[in-house]
């Protein structure tokens, strides 16, 4: 609870939970402010908010001269997680079975093609420039996950419902699932050079994505046939409720993949519930308070403290990762021609925000390769702010 510690000091005896209250509710009270402003100019209230988080790690850390990290404490990855689950969940109700017969094959391909495209020039880069091959095959990796709230939510404050801006949702959703199998192959592929014990990495990953399906199978299927079948209003409420927090809770507690769990769930209640829709619109109801915790504790986990000692490798990545993700879209927009779907040249680039799941894989390298935890940190959540900021102008650029 140290982070809520150094928010309880400016006032005095009232306990690290009033203090966390407080923030809680001065977090949301600025985010009116960053919507209002969002409405009066063209800057995209996500970047708002990011900056609404990097000016509360600027208080918490030059101010009050306290370390950075989680300005919440403990409150911090539940709330993060919260909000992941309720975008996964409602991403996975767009993958019905029309949409997947009609753009299936074409999402998985142009996912694909910006997924490997952005692996190659990443790590090739990084190991060009002279980085650790640590670092360098770990932020390949790392640079293949994507943000869906974001993308998510820049597409919900547009309003587009076309086929491009259903395409980009789908190649979202399952990019996570790329992003895990490559990231599990990767940490099998450094154990085996540096310590010749690839078989764990290989089993940590095979559960986290086995278990997120088996978890959201157990969680969906009986929530596809209790949908519907309570009389709308505040039991269809609570029905909603308790499946997110259901599949935030047991996802952590077994170490699975979260957006995967998630996802599947969404799609078999979409698939399998006559009145579906009941549940998406509960949780679409009350999904922004939480995205707004999400976008602001994305900025206020940046360390300032460590931000210039990785100043290099984050630039590095930064530019490497947004030239791969513009070339794999080139292949993308080839491959969506031959389907007919015309996409822009700049496609790749509405897959850059990134966010908790970057952050997630950096943790768990630090873990397994402390040598270069302070290094690989700070490049992640440095360039996660970075791209959280500047996402939703090329999300915009994307589907306009």
């Amino acid at each position: 609870m140290a982070g809520a510690n150094a928010w309880q000091a400016p006032f005095g005896e009232l306990g690290v939970e009033t203090a966390n209250l407080l923030l809680l509710g001065t977090i949301l009270t600025l985010s009116i402010f960053a919507d209002a402003l969002a409405n009066r100019t063209c800057l995209p209230r996500i970047s708002l908010l990011v900056l609404v988080g990097v000016g509360v790690a600027m208080v918490q850390q030059w101010g009050l001269g306290h370390d950075g990290g989680q300005p919440l404490g403990g409150l911090t990855e539940p709330l993060i997680q919260v909000a992941l689950v309720m975008v996964a969940f409602l991403m996975g109700g767009e993958l019905t079975r029309e949409r997947l017969r009609s753009t299936g094959a074409l999402i998985v391909m142009v996912s694909l093609g910006i997924a490997a495209v952005g692996i190659t020039v990443v790590g090739l880069g990084l190991l060009a420039l002279g980085f650790p091959l640590v670092v360098a095959v770990s932020l390949a990796a790392i640079s293949v996950a994507t943000d869906p709230a974001e993308v998510s939510e820049t597409l919900h404050e547009t309003g587009n419902k076309s086929v491009r801006a259903r395409l980009l949702m789908g190649v979202v959703a399952i990019d996570d699932l790329w992003g895990i199998l490559v990231f599990g192959l990767a940490m099998a592929l450094l154990s085996w050079q540096l310590d010749h014990d690839a078989g764990t990495a290989l089993l940590m990953a095979g559960w986290e994505l086995g278990g997120a399906l088996l978890l959201g199978a157990a969680v969906g299927l009986p929530a596809a046939w209790l949908t519907g079948r309570l009389r709308q209003g505040e039991p269809t409420q609570v029905e909603a409720i308790a499946l997110i927090l259901l599949l935030a809770g047991l996802s952590s507690w077994m170490q699975v993949s979260a957006l995967l769990a998630a996802l599947l769930a969404g799609a078999l209640v979409v698939n399998l519930s006559v009145h579906h829709r009941r549940s998406f619109n509960e949780i679409e109801h009350i999904e922004w308070p939480f995205l707004v915790f999400f976008f602001v504790l994305s900025g206020a986990s940046l360390d300032l403290h460590y931000a210039g000692q990785a100043l290099g490798v984050t630039v590095a990545y930064v530019l490497l990762r947004l030239a791969g993700r513009y070339l794999g879209g080139l292949l993308g927009v080839v491959l969506a021609r031959r389907h007919g779907v015309a996409l822009p040249a700049s496609v790749g680039l509405a897959m850059t925000p990134q966010a908790g799941i970057a952050m997630g894989m950096a943790l768990l390298v630090t873990e397994r390769f402390p040598d270069h935890a302070t290094l690989l940190m700070s490049a992640v959540v440095v360039s996660t702010v970075v791209f959280e900021l500047f996402a939703p102008f090329f999300v915009r650029r994307v589907i306009r």
